[in-house]
């Protein structure tokens, strides 16, 4: 089951990821947040990272902590 982030708005935001190539050859992990489940999503919050909602829009976002 994926990662579920209730906001202050009453929407429900899922977790996933996606690797990326950069233009410099190295691949790179993103983190996203989407209301429906897709490919790539995770089932818990990244270690060294948790789950928080901007205060302007509400949506969500990983910082590390």
């Amino acid at each position: 089951m994926a990662y579920e982030f209730l906001n202050s708005k009453g929407v429900t935001y899922y977790l996933h990821f996606k690797d990326v190539n950069l233009k410099g050859g190295r691949e790179q992990r993103i983190y996203f947040f989407a209301r429906d489940i897709r490919d790539g999503s995770l089932d818990a919050v990244p270690d060294g990272y948790i789950a928080i909602e901007t205060e302007r829009t509400g949506m969500p976002i990983l910082k590390k902590g």
